[in-house]
């Protein structure tokens, strides 16, 4: 079958063959009719076999046949998915697919702000690929409304309702008109994944191409036992290969993430992390760079590797297994995508040999194990940090007397443990000598008088003040008159032989009063208004030369 036979209409299928695709795969061939007929659909493909085309293909040739010519156009489609990575892929394919339909199409995430996605949304859109968070954040803004949806997708769907949005789903439900029609797809499809989507979804349609959490045949995949602090020297080892020239690899938690890449840093080796500290400008530029190959390595966290999708990648590293069987699929599905080949190296220390067996469960398929590596495992078992849980006595428990006697360590029972003296030399006090035998004057008693210590320790001995100092006794002090020039205030000499006569109150010339003119204040100058140089202003900027009535 060719996309010609899906019966699609003309902008789609030209669009289509301008991308360079003419036959379906097996998810698009299945669910693309099944959804042009307004049917709820679950489906379970494996990564990279199109699961976004045979979603998007549909919807656009769904609104195609009602377009809307309102200037204000309705949100009718919303695309909800986990990551903003995997957003912005959609985004990119519906533009792709739907250039000669005139439908609008925006994505709007978290992390970058919000003005630019806020002014898209009011000039109009017809699809939408939103991200849980800010999604429900401009909803309750009132900034954007879910409530003309006639399409609903919910993209890797276990990853989202693992991934705890179950919540932020279900306020969406709320939020969404009853009557829509709703597609779930998702890469694996657990059992319980499963029965939490059929109360979801009315009637749906199921779509399986592969088993449950199969593996791509075309992918290679290795298998390296390591000891964990051997993992980056292995790395490293396998990176001087000339034939890999970019490789993607995946740890479990960030901060691993961030020190592998500081550790490839150090060795010339290009890399940039891409997890969920990240701010959306780094993550989408260290992306861009691993695309252009001018980042070699890409080290991603389980999360922020959904929606990477880079053509022709041939390698997958797993520098940590994952503790769920399933992300093992999706992690070695990002390469061997669209028939290209590809190839899995994991590396697996003492710990993770559980993990690994519950993932060769899985697939099952024995993982090929490559030998004579230059670190190969030696710890098996490696000695586990012991945990300090501080112990609490419940009720019932008994209590410290009620307790068995600390005998099993030495010297645990104090009634076991030797006398002080035989520890330390004078342990036991009362074998301790006397005070005055262990330092001079040791005892107070032998101490000699204060007298003997330091002159005039005695303040008996002590000569009088004025021996010690010249008018160390008051009454031998010089009045004050003789210390200083007018030093006794009896003799200081009249304020007027001192200065201005003026200053003597007593000997001022008398000042004859000034007359009060009738409009001047008492406290004011004494010159009539109309003799004043300039006119005196009042609060409200008036000349108050007028007698001063306001």
């Amino acid at each position: 079958m060719q996309f010609k036979d899906l019966n699609l209409i003309a902008p789609i299928a030209k669009a289509i063959e301008e991308e360079g695709y003419t036959t379906p795969t097996p998810i698009q061939t299945e669910a693309i009719p099944i959804v042009l007929t307004g049917r709820d659909l679950l489906g379970c493909a494996q990564t990279g076999t199109g699961k976004t085309a045979a979603f998007a293909i549909p919807i656009l040739q769904l609104l195609s046949a009602n377009k809307s010519f309102d200037k204000r156009r309705k949100v009718r489609s919303l695309i909800v998915t986990p990551t903003r990575e995997l957003a912005i892929q959609i985004g990119e394919s519906f533009n792709a697919y739907g250039r000669h339909t005139g439908l609008k199409c925006t994505v709007i995430f978290g992390g970058v702000g919000q003005n630019p996605q806020v002014n898209a949304l009011q000039n109009g859109v017809d699809i939408l690929i939103a991200t849980p968070g800010r999604l429900l954040d401009l909803m309750n803004q009132k900034l954007l409304s879910i409530r003309d949806v006639e399409i609903f997708v919910l993209d890797e769907a276990d990853r989202m309702l693992d991934m705890g949005f179950i919540h932020d789903i279900k306020k969406l439900l709320l939020a969404l008109p009853p009557k829509r029609q709703s597609l779930f797809f998702s890469a694996t499809m657990p059992p319980e994944i499963v029965k939490l989507a059929n109360n979801i979804l009315e009637n749906p349609a199921t779509v399986t191409v592969t088993p449950i959490s199969s593996t791509v045949d075309l992918i290679q995949q290795r298998l390296y036992f390591v000891d964990k602090g051997n993992k980056n020297l292995l790395l490293l080892d396998i990176m001087k290969e000339a034939r890999i020239k970019t490789a993607l690899v995946f740890t479990r938690t960030k901060h691993g993430a961030d020190k592998v890449v500081k550790f490839l840093l150090n060795h010339n080796i290009t890399a940039e992390a891409i997890h969920g500290n990240k701010a959306q400008n780094a993550r989408q530029r260290a992306l861009t760079n691993f695309k252009a190959q001018t980042t070699r390595v890409l080290v991603a966290t389980d999360i922020a590797a959904r929606g990477i999708d880079v053509d022709e990648l041939e390698f997958v590293i797993n520098y940590e297994l994952p503790n769920i069987p399933e992300t093992y699929v999706h992690r070695i599905g990002r390469t061997g995508r669209a028939g290209a080949n590809g190839t899995a190296f994991s590396f697996c220390d003492a710990e993770e040999k559980a993990y690994l067996k519950d993932i060769e469960k899985l697939i099952s398929l024995k993982i090929p194990v490559v030998e004579g590596h230059p670190f190969p495992l030696v710890d098996n078992n490696p000695a586990k940090e012991p945990k300090h849980i501080p112990q609490r006595r419940m009720q019932g428990q008994p209590s410290r007397n009620e307790s068995p006697q600390r005998n099993n360590n030495q010297n645990g029972n104090r009634t076991d443990r030797p006398a002080r003296t035989e520890n330390a030399p004078y342990g036991n006090r009362a074998d301790r000598p006397a005070r005055i035998e262990n330092a001079p004057y040791g005892n107070r008693a032998d101490r000699p008088a204060r007298t003997e210590n330091a002159p005039y320790g005695n303040r008996a001995d002590r000569p009088a003040r004025t021996e010690n100092a010249p008018y160390g006794n008051r009454a031998d002090r010089p009045i004050r008159t003789e210390n200083a020039p007018n030093g006794n205030r009896a003799e200081r000499p009249v304020r007027t032989e001192n200065g201005n006569q003026n200053y003597n109150r007593e000997a001022r010339p008398n000042t004859p009063a000034k007359p009060f003119h009738r409009g001047q204040s008492a406290n004011k100058s004494s010159k009539p208004a109309e003799d004043r140089p300039f006119p005196k202003k009042d609060w409200f900027g008036k000349n108050s030369n007028n007698g001063g009535n306001y």
